[in-house]
Protein backbone atom coordinates (compact mmCIF):
# COMPACT_ATOMS: atom_id res chain seq x y z
CA UNK A 1 0.00 0.00 0.00
CA UNK A 2 1.33 3.22 -1.29
CA UNK A 3 -0.33 7.33 -0.04
CA UNK A 4 -3.01 8.88 -1.45
CA UNK A 5 -3.10 12.66 -1.52
CA UNK A 6 -5.84 14.61 -0.63
CA UNK A 7 -5.95 18.09 -1.82
CA UNK A 8 -1.99 17.58 -2.56
CA UNK A 9 -1.51 16.72 0.51
CA UNK A 10 0.19 12.99 1.01
CA UNK A 11 -1.67 10.97 3.55
CA UNK A 12 -0.26 7.00 4.31
CA UNK A 13 -3.35 4.80 2.83
CA UNK A 14 -2.68 2.02 5.75
CA UNK A 15 -2.94 5.06 8.01
CA UNK A 16 -5.93 6.30 6.56
CA UNK A 17 -7.89 2.78 6.83
CA UNK A 18 -6.52 2.76 10.03
CA UNK A 19 -8.81 5.89 10.67
CA UNK A 20 -11.65 4.60 9.14
CA UNK A 21 -11.89 1.56 10.56
CA UNK A 22 -11.20 3.05 14.15
CA UNK A 23 -14.09 5.69 13.36
CA UNK A 24 -16.32 2.57 12.74
CA UNK A 25 -15.66 1.06 16.14
CA UNK A 26 -16.01 4.56 17.88
CA UNK A 27 -19.98 4.62 16.28
CA UNK A 28 -19.99 0.81 17.38
CA UNK A 29 -19.25 1.62 20.85
CA UNK A 30 -21.89 4.13 21.51
CA UNK A 31 -24.17 1.61 20.38
CA UNK A 32 -22.46 -0.89 22.64
CA UNK A 33 -22.88 1.09 25.42
CA UNK A 34 -26.39 2.62 25.13
CA UNK A 35 -27.27 -1.32 24.89
CA UNK A 36 -25.30 -2.27 27.65
CA UNK A 37 -26.82 0.56 29.89
CA UNK A 38 -30.47 -0.44 28.72
CA UNK A 39 -29.86 -4.26 28.88
CA UNK A 40 -32.89 -5.16 30.61
CA UNK A 41 -35.31 -3.05 28.40
CA UNK A 42 -33.53 -2.38 24.64
CA UNK A 43 -36.82 -0.22 23.75
CA UNK A 44 -35.62 2.27 26.47
CA UNK A 45 -33.07 3.25 24.10
CA UNK A 46 -35.22 5.39 21.74
CA UNK A 47 -37.20 6.66 24.76
CA UNK A 48 -34.29 7.84 26.86
CA UNK A 49 -31.61 8.61 24.40
CA UNK A 50 -33.50 8.92 20.93
CA UNK A 51 -32.07 8.20 17.40
CA UNK A 52 -28.46 7.11 17.97
CA UNK A 53 -26.82 7.74 14.17
CA UNK A 54 -26.38 11.37 14.63
CA UNK A 55 -25.32 11.26 18.27
CA UNK A 56 -22.63 8.24 17.64
CA UNK A 57 -20.96 10.37 15.01
CA UNK A 58 -20.84 13.28 16.75
CA UNK A 59 -19.03 11.29 19.44
CA UNK A 60 -16.84 9.62 16.48
CA UNK A 61 -15.94 12.78 15.15
CA UNK A 62 -14.69 14.50 17.90
CA UNK A 63 -12.92 11.87 19.36
CA UNK A 64 -10.96 10.85 16.23
CA UNK A 65 -10.16 14.23 16.04
CA UNK A 66 -8.96 13.96 19.51
CA UNK A 67 -6.85 11.30 18.22
CA UNK A 68 -5.38 12.85 15.44
CA UNK A 69 -4.67 16.06 17.18
CA UNK A 70 -2.44 14.56 19.75
CA UNK A 71 -0.32 12.82 17.34
CA UNK A 72 -1.62 9.00 16.92
CA UNK A 73 -2.02 9.33 12.84
CA UNK A 74 1.91 11.05 12.50
CA UNK A 75 3.30 8.71 9.97
CA UNK A 76 6.96 9.41 11.73
CA UNK A 77 5.25 8.52 15.40
CA UNK A 78 8.12 6.75 17.14
CA UNK A 79 6.25 5.84 20.18
CA UNK A 80 6.30 2.58 22.10
CA UNK A 81 3.58 0.93 24.10
CA UNK A 82 3.13 3.12 26.85
CA UNK A 83 3.65 6.33 24.95
CA UNK A 84 0.95 4.84 22.65
CA UNK A 85 -1.50 4.46 25.72
CA UNK A 86 -0.65 7.63 27.20
CA UNK A 87 -1.49 9.53 23.98
CA UNK A 88 -4.47 7.74 23.68
CA UNK A 89 -5.67 8.74 27.10
CA UNK A 90 -4.57 12.18 26.88
CA UNK A 91 -6.78 12.29 23.17
CA UNK A 92 -9.67 11.06 25.37
CA UNK A 93 -8.88 13.62 28.34
CA UNK A 94 -9.29 16.19 24.91
CA UNK A 95 -11.93 14.14 23.80
CA UNK A 96 -14.31 14.66 26.55
CA UNK A 97 -13.73 18.45 26.74
CA UNK A 98 -14.47 18.65 23.15
CA UNK A 99 -18.03 16.30 23.64
CA UNK A 100 -18.66 18.71 26.39
CA UNK A 101 -18.43 21.42 24.66
CA UNK A 102 -21.10 19.95 21.94
CA UNK A 103 -23.27 18.95 24.26
CA UNK A 104 -23.23 22.26 25.76
CA UNK A 105 -23.84 23.76 22.05
CA UNK A 106 -26.14 20.87 21.20
CA UNK A 107 -28.04 19.20 24.38
CA UNK A 108 -29.84 17.24 21.36
CA UNK A 109 -26.81 15.45 20.51
CA UNK A 110 -26.79 14.20 24.39
CA UNK A 111 -26.05 10.49 25.00
CA UNK A 112 -27.14 10.47 28.41
CA UNK A 113 -24.37 9.96 31.24
CA UNK A 114 -24.77 6.29 31.77
CA UNK A 115 -24.13 5.52 28.16
CA UNK A 116 -21.66 7.57 27.46
CA UNK A 117 -19.44 6.83 30.23
CA UNK A 118 -19.64 3.08 29.49
CA UNK A 119 -18.99 4.36 25.48
CA UNK A 120 -15.90 5.80 26.46
CA UNK A 121 -14.99 3.00 28.58
CA UNK A 122 -15.62 0.75 25.64
CA UNK A 123 -14.05 2.46 23.27
CA UNK A 124 -10.83 3.53 25.12
CA UNK A 125 -9.98 -0.07 25.79
CA UNK A 126 -10.77 -1.41 21.70
CA UNK A 127 -8.88 2.03 20.04
CA UNK A 128 -5.88 1.11 22.22
CA UNK A 129 -5.53 -2.26 21.20
CA UNK A 130 -6.28 -1.49 18.08
CA UNK A 131 -3.77 0.64 17.53
CA UNK A 132 -1.56 -1.18 19.61
CA UNK A 133 -1.81 -4.07 17.31
CA UNK A 134 -1.73 -1.94 14.00
CA UNK A 135 1.76 -0.27 15.10
CA UNK A 136 3.32 -3.77 16.22
CA UNK A 137 1.88 -5.99 13.85
CA UNK A 138 -0.54 -5.08 11.74
CA UNK A 139 1.65 -1.92 10.04
CA UNK A 140 4.78 -3.94 8.51
CA UNK A 141 2.37 -6.39 6.03
CA UNK A 142 0.87 -3.20 4.40
CA UNK A 143 4.53 -1.61 3.66
CA UNK A 144 5.38 -1.20 -0.13
CA UNK A 145 8.16 -3.02 -1.29
CA UNK A 146 10.94 -0.51 -3.12
CA UNK A 147 13.50 -0.45 -4.79
CA UNK A 148 15.82 2.16 -5.87
CA UNK A 149 17.45 2.89 -9.16
CA UNK A 150 20.97 3.84 -8.33
CA UNK A 151 23.61 3.92 -5.85
CA UNK A 152 25.64 7.11 -5.61
CA UNK A 153 25.36 10.37 -3.97
CA UNK A 154 21.30 10.78 -4.79
CA UNK A 155 20.58 7.06 -3.58
CA UNK A 156 22.57 7.51 -0.75
CA UNK A 157 20.94 10.31 1.00
CA UNK A 158 17.62 7.17 1.45
CA UNK A 159 19.92 5.63 3.91
CA UNK A 160 19.30 8.59 6.10
CA UNK A 161 15.79 7.13 6.35
CA UNK A 162 17.37 4.08 8.60
CA UNK A 163 14.47 4.19 11.80
CA UNK A 164 11.81 2.28 11.43
CA UNK A 165 9.61 4.95 11.83
CA UNK A 166 11.51 6.84 8.85
CA UNK A 167 9.83 3.63 7.19
CA UNK A 168 6.41 2.95 7.99
CA UNK A 169 5.55 3.13 5.26
CA UNK A 170 7.67 0.80 3.19
CA UNK A 171 10.45 -0.88 2.83
CA UNK A 172 13.87 -0.60 0.93
CA UNK A 173 14.75 -4.01 -0.44
CA UNK A 174 17.58 -2.66 -2.22
CA UNK A 175 19.66 -0.51 -4.56
CA UNK A 176 20.64 -1.38 -8.14
CA UNK A 177 24.06 0.03 -8.92
CA UNK A 178 24.73 2.08 -12.62
CA UNK A 179 27.40 1.20 -14.66
CA UNK A 180 30.31 3.62 -14.01
CA UNK A 181 28.14 5.24 -10.86
CA UNK A 182 30.59 5.61 -7.85
CA UNK A 183 28.74 3.61 -5.58
CA UNK A 184 28.34 5.07 -1.78
CA UNK A 185 25.84 2.01 -1.11
CA UNK A 186 27.02 -0.67 1.15
CA UNK A 187 27.52 -3.96 -1.01
CA UNK A 188 25.31 -5.61 1.49
CA UNK A 189 22.56 -3.72 0.11
CA UNK A 190 22.95 -3.92 -3.47
CA UNK A 191 20.87 -5.56 -5.97
CA UNK A 192 22.12 -7.00 -9.26
CA UNK A 193 19.01 -7.28 -12.10
CA UNK A 194 20.03 -9.71 -14.54
CA UNK A 195 16.16 -9.46 -16.50
CA UNK A 196 14.00 -6.96 -16.82
CA UNK A 197 12.71 -4.84 -13.86
CA UNK A 198 9.34 -5.38 -14.80
CA UNK A 199 9.90 -9.49 -13.96
CA UNK A 200 12.02 -8.56 -11.27
CA UNK A 201 9.48 -6.30 -9.85
CA UNK A 202 6.59 -9.65 -10.38
CA UNK A 203 8.94 -12.17 -9.00
CA UNK A 204 10.18 -10.25 -5.95
CA UNK A 205 6.35 -8.58 -5.09
CA UNK A 206 8.10 -5.15 -6.06
CA UNK A 207 5.77 -1.88 -5.50
CA UNK A 208 7.57 0.88 -6.48
CA UNK A 209 10.59 1.57 -8.47
CA UNK A 210 12.41 5.05 -7.22
CA UNK A 211 14.90 6.92 -9.46
CA UNK A 212 18.34 7.92 -8.07
CA UNK A 213 20.82 7.93 -10.87
CA UNK A 214 23.23 10.84 -10.12
CA UNK A 215 23.03 10.98 -13.91
CA UNK A 216 20.63 10.19 -15.89
CA UNK A 217 21.40 11.00 -19.61
CA UNK A 218 22.08 7.64 -20.91
CA UNK A 219 21.54 5.47 -18.59
CA UNK A 220 17.81 5.83 -17.55
CA UNK A 221 16.46 2.19 -18.70
CA UNK A 222 13.04 4.50 -20.30
CA UNK A 223 11.75 1.68 -21.78
CA UNK A 224 12.07 -0.87 -18.88
CA UNK A 225 10.79 1.55 -16.81
CA UNK A 226 7.78 1.96 -19.31
CA UNK A 227 6.99 -1.47 -18.75
CA UNK A 228 7.05 -1.13 -15.48
CA UNK A 229 4.53 1.56 -15.25
CA UNK A 230 2.13 0.07 -17.62
CA UNK A 231 2.24 -3.35 -15.19
CA UNK A 232 1.03 -0.87 -12.78
CA UNK A 233 4.22 -0.74 -10.84
CA UNK A 234 5.12 2.49 -9.53
CA UNK A 235 7.92 4.50 -10.74
CA UNK A 236 8.70 7.49 -8.30
CA UNK A 237 11.71 10.31 -8.36
CA UNK A 238 13.45 10.14 -5.32
CA UNK A 239 12.81 14.07 -4.48
CA UNK A 240 8.99 13.20 -4.95
CA UNK A 241 9.89 10.36 -3.01
CA UNK A 242 11.06 12.04 -0.19
CA UNK A 243 8.26 14.42 -0.46
CA UNK A 244 5.76 12.23 0.14
CA UNK A 245 7.54 9.52 2.69
CA UNK A 246 9.18 12.93 4.82
CA UNK A 247 6.61 15.90 4.57
CA UNK A 248 9.71 18.16 3.12
CA UNK A 249 11.53 19.11 -0.52
CA UNK A 250 15.02 18.19 0.07
CA UNK A 251 17.24 21.23 -0.80
CA UNK A 252 20.20 18.27 -1.34
CA UNK A 253 18.11 16.88 -4.35
CA UNK A 254 16.59 20.38 -5.32
CA UNK A 255 16.74 21.85 -8.88
CA UNK A 256 14.26 24.47 -11.08
CA UNK A 257 12.85 21.85 -13.24
CA UNK A 258 11.62 19.90 -10.43
CA UNK A 259 9.76 23.25 -9.18
CA UNK A 260 8.68 24.23 -12.90
CA UNK A 261 7.53 20.80 -13.65
CA UNK A 262 5.94 19.10 -10.75
CA UNK A 263 2.28 20.24 -9.49
CA UNK A 264 1.79 22.56 -6.32
CA UNK A 265 2.75 26.18 -5.75
CA UNK A 266 -1.04 27.36 -7.23
CA UNK A 267 -2.49 30.72 -5.77
CA UNK A 268 -5.84 31.53 -7.14
CA UNK A 269 -8.66 33.36 -6.27
CA UNK A 270 -10.68 30.81 -4.54
CA UNK A 271 -7.84 29.57 -2.59
CA UNK A 272 -7.07 33.20 -1.26
CA UNK A 273 -10.96 33.93 -0.20
CA UNK A 274 -10.96 30.33 1.65
CA UNK A 275 -8.19 30.94 3.09
CA UNK A 276 -8.98 34.52 4.73
CA UNK A 277 -12.48 32.92 5.39
CA UNK A 278 -10.53 30.54 7.58
CA UNK A 279 -8.28 32.63 9.12
CA UNK A 280 -10.53 35.12 10.48
CA UNK A 281 -13.36 32.11 11.83
CA UNK A 282 -10.05 30.19 13.14
CA UNK A 283 -9.12 33.49 15.08
CA UNK A 284 -11.88 34.42 16.26
CA UNK A 285 -12.92 30.98 17.70
CA UNK A 286 -9.49 30.69 19.53
CA UNK A 287 -9.69 34.08 21.07
CA UNK A 288 -12.90 33.60 21.82
CA UNK A 289 -11.57 30.45 24.09
CA UNK A 290 -8.16 32.00 25.39
CA UNK A 291 -9.09 35.02 26.25
CA UNK A 292 -8.65 33.94 29.96
CA UNK A 293 -5.72 32.73 29.56
CA UNK A 294 -4.28 36.43 27.39
CA UNK A 295 -5.81 37.75 30.44
CA UNK A 296 -3.92 36.02 33.37
CA UNK A 297 -0.60 35.60 31.21
CA UNK A 298 -0.95 39.72 31.36
CA UNK A 299 -1.33 39.97 34.60
CA UNK A 300 1.14 37.43 35.57
CA UNK A 301 3.58 39.48 33.37
CA UNK A 302 2.97 42.66 34.90
CA UNK A 303 2.87 41.50 38.46
CA UNK A 304 6.50 39.86 37.96
CA UNK A 305 7.97 43.20 36.11
CA UNK A 306 7.20 44.75 39.54
CA UNK A 307 4.16 46.53 37.56
CA UNK A 308 5.99 48.79 35.08
CA UNK A 309 7.15 46.81 32.66
CA UNK A 310 5.57 46.58 28.77
CA UNK A 311 2.97 43.40 28.58
CA UNK A 312 3.28 42.97 25.09
CA UNK A 313 6.07 43.43 22.38
CA UNK A 314 6.08 44.36 18.57
CA UNK A 315 9.01 43.04 16.64
CA UNK A 316 9.62 43.81 13.21
CA UNK A 317 8.98 40.55 10.68
CA UNK A 318 9.28 39.31 6.72
CA UNK A 319 5.95 38.69 5.95
CA UNK A 320 4.19 37.59 2.08
CA UNK A 321 6.20 38.65 -0.80
CA UNK A 322 8.94 40.25 1.58
CA UNK A 323 7.01 42.90 2.85
CA UNK A 324 7.72 43.85 6.72
CA UNK A 325 5.04 43.89 9.40
CA UNK A 326 5.42 44.28 13.03
CA UNK A 327 4.51 40.92 14.92
CA UNK A 328 2.88 40.74 18.33
CA UNK A 329 4.37 38.51 21.50
CA UNK A 330 3.36 38.95 25.05
CA UNK A 331 7.07 39.90 26.14
CA UNK A 332 8.77 36.68 27.64
CA UNK A 333 12.16 38.07 28.12
CA UNK A 334 13.75 40.70 29.96
CA UNK A 335 13.03 44.02 29.07
CA UNK A 336 16.71 44.88 28.05
CA UNK A 337 16.84 41.26 26.23
CA UNK A 338 18.62 43.30 23.28
CA UNK A 339 19.91 46.12 24.47
CA UNK A 340 22.92 46.52 22.48
CA UNK A 341 20.70 46.86 19.40
CA UNK A 342 21.90 43.36 17.51
CA UNK A 343 19.25 40.25 16.96
CA UNK A 344 19.99 37.38 18.78
CA UNK A 345 18.76 33.87 18.21
CA UNK A 346 16.77 32.34 21.19
CA UNK A 347 19.30 29.73 22.64
CA UNK A 348 18.26 26.37 25.03
CA UNK A 349 17.60 28.10 28.76
CA UNK A 350 18.22 31.42 27.51
CA UNK A 351 19.08 33.39 30.43
CA UNK A 352 17.12 36.61 29.06
CA UNK A 353 13.42 34.66 29.19
CA UNK A 354 11.91 35.50 32.56
CA UNK A 355 10.12 32.69 34.73
CA UNK A 356 7.06 33.85 33.15
CA UNK A 357 7.94 34.19 29.78
CA UNK A 358 9.01 30.11 30.21
CA UNK A 359 5.91 28.94 30.70
CA UNK A 360 4.40 30.96 28.15
CA UNK A 361 7.03 29.90 25.59
CA UNK A 362 6.38 25.85 27.32
CA UNK A 363 2.47 26.44 26.12
CA UNK A 364 3.36 28.84 23.42
CA UNK A 365 1.15 31.41 24.98
CA UNK A 366 3.28 33.92 24.40
CA UNK A 367 2.35 33.27 20.40
CA UNK A 368 -1.46 34.22 21.77
CA UNK A 369 -1.63 37.96 20.10
CA UNK A 370 -1.05 37.05 16.95
CA UNK A 371 -4.27 36.40 16.69
CA UNK A 372 -4.60 40.18 15.64
CA UNK A 373 -2.20 39.71 13.39
CA UNK A 374 -4.10 37.44 11.41
CA UNK A 375 -7.27 39.58 11.61
CA UNK A 376 -5.67 42.69 10.82
CA UNK A 377 -4.35 40.58 7.41
CA UNK A 378 -0.45 40.20 8.08
CA UNK A 379 -0.54 36.56 8.86
CA UNK A 380 -2.26 33.77 8.47
CA UNK A 381 -3.61 31.06 10.99
CA UNK A 382 -0.96 28.64 9.20
CA UNK A 383 1.76 29.17 7.70
CA UNK A 384 5.69 29.63 7.69
CA UNK A 385 6.77 31.06 10.56
CA UNK A 386 7.68 34.93 9.83
CA UNK A 387 11.54 35.60 10.93
CA UNK A 388 13.35 38.84 11.57
CA UNK A 389 14.69 40.97 8.59
CA UNK A 390 18.25 40.54 10.09
CA UNK A 391 18.25 36.92 9.78
CA UNK A 392 16.56 36.51 6.30
CA UNK A 393 19.08 38.53 4.35
CA UNK A 394 21.69 36.38 6.39
CA UNK A 395 20.02 33.26 5.46
CA UNK A 396 19.11 33.82 2.19
CA UNK A 397 22.67 34.42 1.28
CA UNK A 398 23.33 31.10 2.22
CA UNK A 399 20.57 28.50 1.90
CA UNK A 400 18.78 28.42 -1.60
CA UNK A 401 15.42 28.99 -2.77
CA UNK A 402 15.17 30.68 0.78
CA UNK A 403 12.91 33.78 0.13
CA UNK A 404 10.36 31.23 -1.96
CA UNK A 405 9.03 30.51 1.87
CA UNK A 406 7.37 34.05 1.69
CA UNK A 407 5.25 32.96 -1.53
CA UNK A 408 2.32 32.57 1.28
CA UNK A 409 1.85 34.78 4.60
CA UNK A 410 3.90 33.81 7.92
CA UNK A 411 1.45 31.98 10.17
CA UNK A 412 0.92 31.25 13.96
CA UNK A 413 1.23 27.55 13.31
CA UNK A 414 2.37 25.55 10.80
CA UNK A 415 4.22 22.11 9.15
CA UNK A 416 7.93 22.90 9.84
CA UNK A 417 6.46 23.62 13.40
CA UNK A 418 4.97 20.51 13.65
CA UNK A 419 7.93 18.18 12.42
CA UNK A 420 11.20 19.98 13.83
CA UNK A 421 11.57 21.20 16.91
CA UNK A 422 12.55 24.91 17.57
CA UNK A 423 15.64 26.16 15.30
CA UNK A 424 17.98 28.64 16.70
CA UNK A 425 20.86 27.92 13.85
CA UNK A 426 21.36 28.31 10.07
CA UNK A 427 21.25 24.07 10.18
CA UNK A 428 17.82 24.52 11.97
CA UNK A 429 16.25 26.74 9.41
CA UNK A 430 17.75 24.87 6.31
CA UNK A 431 16.22 21.88 7.84
CA UNK A 432 12.83 23.75 8.35
CA UNK A 433 13.03 25.47 5.06
CA UNK A 434 12.50 21.82 3.37
CA UNK A 435 8.83 21.76 5.35
CA UNK A 436 8.35 24.87 4.72
CA UNK A 437 8.50 24.84 1.25
CA UNK A 438 6.35 21.29 1.31
CA UNK A 439 3.60 23.63 2.84
CA UNK A 440 4.03 26.40 -0.05
CA UNK A 441 3.91 23.26 -2.56
CA UNK A 442 1.23 21.87 -1.29
CA UNK A 443 -1.06 24.11 1.16
CA UNK A 444 -4.78 23.67 1.30
CA UNK A 445 -7.54 24.08 3.62
CA UNK A 446 -7.50 20.18 4.37
CA UNK A 447 -3.39 20.94 5.08
CA UNK A 448 -4.65 23.93 6.94
CA UNK A 449 -6.58 22.00 9.29
CA UNK A 450 -4.23 18.68 9.62
CA UNK A 451 -1.85 21.47 11.01
CA UNK A 452 -4.22 22.90 13.33
CA UNK A 453 -5.42 19.70 15.06
CA UNK A 454 -1.90 18.66 15.46
CA UNK A 455 -1.02 21.67 16.96
CA UNK A 456 -2.50 20.69 20.08
CA UNK A 457 -0.05 17.98 20.77
CA UNK A 458 2.76 20.90 20.18
CA UNK A 459 0.74 22.40 22.87
CA UNK A 460 -0.28 20.07 25.26
CA UNK A 461 3.66 18.88 25.19
CA UNK A 462 5.34 21.52 24.85
CA UNK A 463 7.15 19.92 21.80
CA UNK A 464 9.97 22.71 20.16
CA UNK A 465 9.21 24.99 23.04
CA UNK A 466 12.48 27.85 23.65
Amino acid sequence: MGSIRVFRHYISIPLFVLGIVEFVLLVASVYAGAHIRFYYDPAEINTSIGWLLPRSVAFAAILLASLVALGLFQSRLREGTLGIIFRVASAYVVGAVGLAVLFYLLPSLFIGRGALAIAMAVSFVVITGVHLAFVHFAQDSLKRRVVVLGAGTRAGTLMSLRRRSDQRGFKLVGFVPAPGEEQVIPADRLLHIDGSLADYALAHDIDEYVIALDERRKQLPTADLLSCKMSGVEVTDIQTFFERETGKVRLDLLNPSWLIFSDGYNRHALREISKRVFDIAASLLLLLFTWPIMLIAALAIFVESGFRGPILYSQLRTGQDGKPFRVLKFRSMTVDAEKDGAAQWAAVNDSRVTRVGAILRKFRIDELPQIFNVLKGDMSFVGPRPERPEFVGQLAEKIPYYHERHRVKPGISGWAQLCYPYGSSEKDAREKLQYDLYYVKNHSLFLDLTIMLQTAEVVLFGKGAR
